[in-house]
């Protein structure tokens, strides 16, 4: 009785393991190279002013980066070293003297990015500090990666994002 019982086994894991089904529906569109994690960088960069919108910094995506794509900006504020940049996370909101207050936040579409600052005070008395010659790390996470991810790293920490989603900063692509 035992050895018919494996063979039915046997018979039976053959059979189903050899059958065929229709074939399911397509999955839902995946990345094709061009949006994975990359990182830009916007090197050196004045503020222009507008009346609608203050001071900021615009650009354009090339490619265009997926739709559930998170975008973390970086603004450079120091170096540790020669080699060590200390990057801080916007929006921010930086207390100086004289309860004088600068708030640097941005925007972004699947196409485009613009960087705000803005102060309580006559930023153009400031400029080379907060509006002039600065620098921002634009860091793009595909949605298939930030959206699952149940331990996020400190977004703070540009470092910490940077290993987490395997990013490779060492060839960033500079925006104008």
């Amino acid at each position: 009785m035992k050895k018919i019982l494996t063979l039915f086994a046997v018979v039976g894991l053959i059979v189903f393991s050899s059958c065929e089904g229709p074939e399911g529906p397509p999955g839902p569109p995946g990345y094709d190279g061009q949006s994975s994690n990359k990182v830009y960088e916007i090197f050196n960069k004045d503020f222009a002013f507008s009346n609608k919108d203050g001071y900021n910094i615009a650009g354009l995506f090339n490619p265009l980066i997926g739709d559930a794509s998170t975008v973390l900006i970086y603004r450079l504020v120091g170096t540790i070293d020669a080699t060590t940049p200390i990057w801080q996370l916007i929006p921010i909101q930086i207390n100086l003297t004289n309860n004088r207050e600068v708030y640097y936040d941005y925007d972004f579409s699947k196409e485009d990015y613009k960087i705000y600052v803005r102060g309580n005070y006559d930023l153009e008395t400031t400029a080379i500090d907060y509006l002039d010659k600065q620098t921002f790390r634009i860091v793009i996470i595909p949605g298939s990666f930030a959206n699952k991810s149940v331990n996020k790293p400190d977004y703070s920490d540009y470092y910490a994002v940077i290993k987490k989603y395997n990013i490779d900063d060492s060839n960033v692509k500079r925006l104008n």
